[in-house]
């Protein structure tokens, strides 16, 4: 699906260009939360502003598999975001389809990401718990998307240890 949109929706960034904002896109798929009780979005948000990144959309969506899609989709094709970050919906349960949704939209997939942040948790918060996770991350059509669990600790470990650090070297490797 990436390899059809329009070349006009790629990130436009200059080759190693460090200094623009990244422009993310934040997405919390939970059939529980509100805007209100959303502390692991509102966690990215405020960890993604104090790195300077600047957060150009916010949504909080149903589990639903076509909905999910159907949004990332229409955030791959906006000018104003380089980087889609989903949290939720990437446990076991029936409900969790988030990873379902956006694996099929990769051109290329990264691996490393969901491994790292596995072997993160594992250290640092959930022991072996951390194989119940199925974190993932690739680039579509210019754009780099993550999708990682719900939890607040979740979401502040993928941020600080790993997304945060790398984003703007994926970015410029998917412009290349």
């Amino acid at each position: 699906m990436p390899n059809e949109l329009p070349e006009g929706t790629r990130t436009h960034r200059a080759e190693g260009d460090t200094r623009a904002p990244v422009r993310c896109a934040i997405v919390t798929v939970s059939d529980s939360r509100t805007v209100d009780t959303d502390a692991s979005g509102a966690r990215m948000r405020d960890l993604l502003n104090s790195a300077g990144y600047a957060v150009t959309d916010y949504a909080l969506l149903r589990n639903d598999e076509a909905a999910v899609r159907a949004h990332v989709v229409a955030l791959l094709g906006r000018a104003d975001v380089d980087a889609i970050l989903l949290t939720g919906g990437t446990g076991l349960g029936s409900r969790d389809r988030t990873v379902e949704a956006v694996r099929p939209l990769f051109d290329k997939e990264l691996p490393g990401f969901g491994e790292i942040f596995r072997l993160l948790s594992f250290q640092e918060q959930v022991g072996t718990a951390a194989i119940l996770s199925r974190a993932v991350a690739g680039g579509a059509g210019g754009k780099f998307i993550a999708s990682m669990p719900g939890s607040t600790a979740a979401v502040e470990l993928a941020l600080t240890r790993v997304l945060i650090p790398e984003l703007r070297h994926a970015l410029r490797e998917l412009s290349r």
